[in-house]
């Protein structure tokens, strides 16, 4: 039976030093370099990583490269790192954590415990500062002897990723990902693609689709953040494939299409693979002239479309259906003329096995590391 106790985060970690950056001065901060290193801000997405910059030494944090957690105090996202980086200007906002005994797999334990606590005792209106995170009081196991017990941490958190490990080799298996080989039409798309041998054509989104508003049960937010289900409820974001929530009804539209919202920026295009619910200033793509769209292919619609939209869609200036059926695509045509579906499956479906590749590849050296 492992035993626990409570300890404060002064008594675990050291804080550090920062530097941090106003992003305004980025351009004056640069510098012609091959290294770059993370930025990180606020941010929840991306592991908090804003963007790589080659900036002045005299910014850069962590020099030596120790193993690093960041808590944000704004939204108690808390990120585990291992490099120099660059802070973001928060006015101090950001706690930069370090111990002596720390590593990759002890700080995702540890980041575990923070986020269980932090997360229900802080908010945005009563933030996570430095000397609130000092106090905060979190349960770690314990030796025979009463210390804290790292090794335990360390073993119980390998044991978890060896687990999720045989769980993507299965998946991966059944999906048909491993191993990763390109078949002949895939070889043939990729091949097109990279002699700029491509033929293309213009089309008009709306001679393509019909756009219109999602249907949807007149969902309230208190019924779609207070219940819970299995359907997907998509909604007006830019994260999450665009979807906010889960009910217990039935899906009003089919999966295998795109949604966007005309109330953001060219970030709320997404493809839904599933059945779902549309809410509020949700806009549906419905294929015209009886044309059944792949996955692929509308992944490969999905890519053109979002780069003509990027930029020029705000909350101020509406994405509306309109301007939507306006637009123009550049799509792969064969020598009769017409949309090359067969092309975009075979490059999109060649995409995927050689993104997942490196994924194969580096589950192969964690396994073999475990062993």
């Amino acid at each position: 039976m492992v035993e626990f106790k409570s300890y404060k985060l002064e008594d675990i970690f050291t804080w550090q030093p920062q530097k941090e950056i106003d992003p305004l001065k980025i351009p004056d901060l640069t510098v012609l370099s091959d290294v770059r290193y993370p930025f990180y801000g606020q941010a929840t997405l991306n592991n908090g990583i804003i963007s790589y910059l080659s900036l002045t030494g005299n910014v850069l944090n962590n020099v030596e490269g120790k193993p690093t957690i960041l808590v944000h105090s704004n939204n108690q996202n808390v990120v585990y790192l291992e490099t120099p980086f660059y802070l973001k200007d928060g006015h101090g906002a950001t706690s930069v954590l370090q111990s002596e005994v720390l590593n990759e797999r002890i700080a995702l334990y540890l980041i575990a415990c923070i986020k269980k606590v932090i997360t229900k005792k802080f908010s945005y209106n009563e933030k996570a500062t430095k000397i609130a995170l000092k106090n905060t009081v979190i349960q770690l196991p314990v030796t025979e002897k009463g210390e804290i017990d790292y090794t335990y941490m360390e073993r119980y958190t390998g044991e978890l990723e060896e687990e999720r490990i045989s769980e993507l080799s299965s998946y991966l298996e059944v999906s048909g990902f491993t191993p990763c080989c390109l078949t002949d039409d895939e070889l043939k798309a990729m091949e097109l693609y990279r002699s700029k041998k491509v033929i293309y054509g213009d089309f008009k989104v709306g001679k393509l689709f019909d756009i219109h508003p999602t249907k949807s049960y007149g969902l309230t937010n208190r019924i779609l953040f207070k219940t819970k289900g299995k359907t997907p409820v998509v909604v007006n974001s830019s994260i999450e494939n665009g979807i906010g929530g889960y009910v217990d009804l039935e899906p009003t539209e089919k999966g295998n299409m795109i949604t966007y919202t005309d109330t953001t920026t060219s970030e709320g295009i997404f493809y839904q693979p599933n059945d779902f619910i549309g809410y509020s200033h949700i806009q549906g793509l419905y294929p015209l002239n009886n044309i059944e769209w792949s996955e692929n292919s509308l992944l490969y619609f999905l890519s053109v479309f979002k780069k003509q939209a990027a930029g020029r869609f705000d909350y101020a200036t509406k994405f509306n259906r309109k301007l939507a059926a306006e637009m123009v695509v550049q799509l792969p045509i064969n020598s009769q003329g017409d949309i090359d579906f067969g092309f975009m499956d075979s490059f999109i479906q060649a995409l995927k096995k050689l993104a997942i590749k490196d994924v194969v590849d580096w589950k192969d050296v964690v396994i073999s590391k475990t062993k």
